[in-house]
């Protein structure tokens, strides 16, 4: 059977556990496979840029992107001026995404006030994307004030702006003011509640999706990792009121109320086995491969894998099992 393979096919970098200067070998491989995409993330591990500046130079055809670049923990002409900088360096292939990330990122390990997590993403979308035009800013936004700023060098191609969304609010603000969306921790079969708030986007707005894949198909395997992820972040109130949004709240009520006692064990044996697989891709590759393709089908132009990889994986056997160009029989080692 042939599979039908979406035009834009990305890679999350860096990879688990493999230095960034070991990746070049990665990366040129994933370009020469198919891959066409590769995009950042910013935690507590790598920021967002650097990873990708390297990639440019590995994979000079690929387009890049930030998921994401949080809105609070870098001053409004920082993430101007760094955006700036790689669409110079990939002039008409970079994305900034941003997003309003988490009161963890942003409080606990930032020491940063996450004050109107919405109007700040707003106004730093608003700003960068007048900053990235070449435009003078200079005024009062309802969370900062910016007074004459400029850019020195305005990129010669201004790079694509997408807004990270969850739910109906920041979903709408991404269709009406940015280039695109990038959607995380969702299974295909959300997506018709969560783009029926895209409807007024433009003809050419981009919807990304991060995808956690676990490159294996022993099922119990991928499921106690998914779960641990699961545990991790769903217990988060921004994705708890996303899932319950989405209307998993009977089968996650259980975790969620454990995790709040303090029962951390508990919240992590009370994930269902059903989310662990609706949220975390597993299997054969040609299966994993295909379950991507149902998100393209729902509405996601760049499908971004994750993995999230047992211990002693393979990881480039692994991407190069996912690439568009495997074969039917590929497999994971």
């Amino acid at each position: 059977m042939i599979e039908r393979m979406p035009s834009r096919w990305g890679l999350t970098i860096p990879l688990t556990n493999v230095p960034l200067t070991d990746h070049a070998r990665i990366v040129s491989a994933a370009a020469d496979a198919g891959f066409t995409d590769f995009w950042s993330a910013e935690t507590n591990g790598t920021d967002a840029f650097v990873p990708l500046a390297l990639a440019a130079g590995w994979a000079p055809s690929a387009h890049l992107g930030t998921a994401i670049v949080p809105v609070f923990t870098r001053g409004p002409a920082l993430i101007a001026m760094s955006a700036a900088t790689l669409a110079d360096v990939a002039p008409g292939r970079f994305t900034l995404g941003i997003g309003a990330s988490s009161p963890a990122i942003v409080n606990a390990w930032n020491g940063i006030d996450f004050a109107d997590p919405f109007g700040r993403a707003r106004d730093v979308l608003r700003f960068v994307r007048r900053a990235l035009a070449g435009e003078m800013v200079d005024g009062e936004f309802d969370s900062f004030t910016i007074r004459r700023f400029k850019l020195e060098k305005v990129p010669e191609v201004r790079p694509r702006v997408s807004l990270a969304a969850l739910r109906r609010g920041m979903l709408r603000l991404a269709a009406a003011e940015a280039d695109g969306v990038i959607l995380n921790w969702l299974a295909a079969t959300d997506l018709p509640q969560v783009t029926a708030e895209l409807k007024e986007a433009p003809a050419d707005f981009d919807v990304a999706a991060r995808i956690f894949v676990c490159p294996t198909e022993d099922a119990a395997t991928a499921r106690a990792i998914g779960k641990r992820l699961i545990a991790a972040y769903l217990t988060v109130p921004v994705y708890e009121k996303f899932h319950r949004w989405l209307g998993r709240g009977p089968a996650l009520d259980e975790t969620w109320r454990l995790w709040a006692a303090g029962d951390r064990k508990g919240a992590l044996a009370a994930v269902p086995d059903s989310v662990a697989d609706e949220l975390i891709l597993h299997g054969s590759p040609a299966s994993v491969r295909a379950q991507l393709q149902s998100y393209v089908d729902g509405g996601v132009k760049t499908p971004v894998a994750a993995l999230i990889p047992p211990p002693g994986t393979d990881l480039a056997a692994a991407v190069a099992a996912l690439a568009p160009t495997a074969k039917e029989d590929a497999t994971w080692s």
